[in-house]
């Protein structure tokens, strides 16, 4: 999945778009996506200046959007129609490695289950097949509201 694909199903944009390409998917099972992590990012300015690292909580967000990518392709669906994907909730996140600039962040979700609209991934960030982070997030599908 390129990025234009990408920007058909999220309705995430810059500086909030966090994935850059997927590499393989297989609905209904699981997403491979990377991120690539550069100086440029608008976060490094404040996070931190003489020493840029990426901040936790937005690896996570680039996870729920590797999620997100997962249950549009599996419900046929975009965020462009009448669908929201949202952020309902993390257990278990991990950190062990710090992102830096000049890193891919290889993006591993899979679907453990999903009950009506309640979806649930294993969720694994890595940077040169060493882990980085790891959570189980939940993301609700819902309507858009009027």
């Amino acid at each position: 999945m390129n990025i234009a694909e990408i920007q058909r199903l999220l309705a995430h944009r810059y500086p909030f778009l966090l994935v850059d390409k997927v590499l393989d998917y297989e609905v209904g099972k699981t997403l491979t996506a990377v991120k690539n992590i550069t100086i440029n990012e608008p976060f490094f300015q404040g996070h931190f200046p003489h020493y840029p690292v990426m901040p936790g909580v937005l690896i996570m967000e680039a996870l729920a959007q590797a999620t997100g990518l997962l249950g549009f392709k599996t419900m046929d669906q975009s965020s462009q129609e009448d669908s929201l994907y949202l952020f309902v909730g993390i257990d278990n996140a991990r950190f062990k490695r710090q992102v830096v600039p000049g890193d891919v962040l290889t993006l591993e979700v899979e679907l453990i289950k999903r009950k009506r609209t309640i979806w649930k991934f294993d969720c694994k960030a890595l940077v040169d097949g060493e882990l980085a982070a790891s959570a189980t997030i939940m993301c609700a599908a819902s309507t858009k509201p009027e």
